[in-house]
């Protein structure tokens, strides 16, 4: 990896960071160079360290056209100016207002949502998109099963 990037970008150089060197391999970009940081061997770890325990999964068809659905629907250009650190912006607030004196309150809790099947959800999703009553009917009698009935709170016997 470290004699590809050299071989395409044509330097690498020895940074310090703190208080360790680091290798960096230098590109033109536009007017400008840009450094790459590099890892040395030691810092890159087999694959077979982290995932050779895991058992081999047979995954059902569903959930797999379920994610590529997923993905062929949110495929595109990556545009970094679509997103924002909303914990960046909040942060620079609470300094410009420790800044003028003013006070900082606390925020106000957030009420909790309705919690929903992530699953029924996305099922629903992409029935509504291709037009097909058949997914929805099969969450609807999913979701309308007769369950045991429970005794209420009032008619529980200690003990």
């Amino acid at each position: 990896m470290t004699s590809l990037a050299i071989a395409r970008c044509g330097l690498a150089l020895g940074v310090t960071f703190t208080t360790r060197e680091h290798v960096i391999a230098i590109e033109p970009r536009g007017k400008g160079l840009l450094g790459v940081t590099l890892r040395y061997p030691y810092e890159i770890c087999r694959e077979e360290n982290y995932f050779g325990g895991l058992p081999e999964q047979k995954v059902p068809k569903e959930m797999l056209d379920l994610a590529t659905h997923i993905i062929a629907t949110r495929r595109g250009h990556f545009d970094p100016k679509k997103f924002e650190d909303h914990y960046e912006t909040t942060l620079q607030e609470l300094i410009k207002k420790k800044r003028r004196g003013e006070t900082i309150e606390r925020p106000k809790t957030r009420v909790s949502g309705e919690v929903i099947n992530l699953m029924d959800a996305l099922r629903k999703s992409i029935a509504a998109e291709r037009g097909s009553k058949r997914v929805n009917q099969k969450v609807a009698a999913r979701r309308h099963r007769p369950s045991a009935k429970r005794p209420s709170a009032g008619t529980r016997q200690a003990g």
